[in-house]
């Protein structure tokens, strides 16, 4: 690719956007309040703004390998504050897409270097929910499902940290679990039960927040 290109590109795009509206970026530079907070995998295929058709300072925008949720990812955490507390999103989703090569290549007996402990995050779900993944069969049905309950945990870990907590007491934001079939561009969502998987571990991650007067 000829970097230079991608100036062109650009000089293109702000023609584009000047044409439909002369106050487009004065607006844009205004600020920004977005009511969805996205978490998704960097995998190049997978845009965030794209698949969910919305536009620049409608979706704050996470991204790493697999759309982790680590609680020792000071980048995610300082992510989920900011969008949460700060900005005051409804909507906090994690994304994950089949295909994944993070997920993939967790499930692999490879010294992946810096990449180990990373992809050990995707290795400890598959060590939750092992009863039901060694029962499937098929290879590529099996790292499916794996992207599935990865993007369950993730979300758990997003309802586990103290902002999401405090806007769930305030009734101001809620999490969403989806997946991108990335061979028909379907948004899947799981329709995932967190009252029945945090039940027995409420106790636990519960934080005794009161409500602001």
């Amino acid at each position: 690719m000829d970097i230079s290109k991608i100036f062109s590109n650009n000089k293109k795009w702000i023609a584009k956007r000047l044409k439909n509206d002369e106050d487009y970026f004065t607006n844009l530079a205004k600020g920004q309040s977005p009511e969805i907070l996205y978490i998704g995998c960097s995998d190049s295929r997978v845009t965030a703004e794209d698949l969910m058709g919305m536009r620049p300072g409608e979706v704050f925008v996470h991204r790493n390998i697999a759309n982790m949720v680590p609680n020792t990812d000071l980048s995610a955490m300082s992510v989920i504050n900011y969008a949460v507390s700060h900005l005051k999103v409804k909507h906090v989703v994690v994304c994950g897409h089949y295909s994944c090569g993070g997920v993939k290549a967790a499930m692999q007996s490879e010294d992946l270097g810096i990449l180990n402990p990373w992809l050990r995050n995707i290795r400890d779900v598959y060590r939750l929910h092992h009863t039901e993944l060694d029962l499937i069969t098929d290879e590529t049905k099996k790292y499916n499902r794996l992207v599935e309950l990865n993007v369950q945990e993730q979300c758990v870990n997003v309802l586990k940290t103290s902002d999401v907590q405090k806007a769930i007491l305030e009734n101001r934001v809620a999490v969403h679990g989806w997946v991108w079939d990335i061979h028909s561009g379907k948004l899947v969502d799981l329709e995932i039960d967190f009252d029945k998987i945090l039940k027995d571990i409420r106790g636990i991650y519960h934080l005794s927040i009161e409500k602001n007067s």
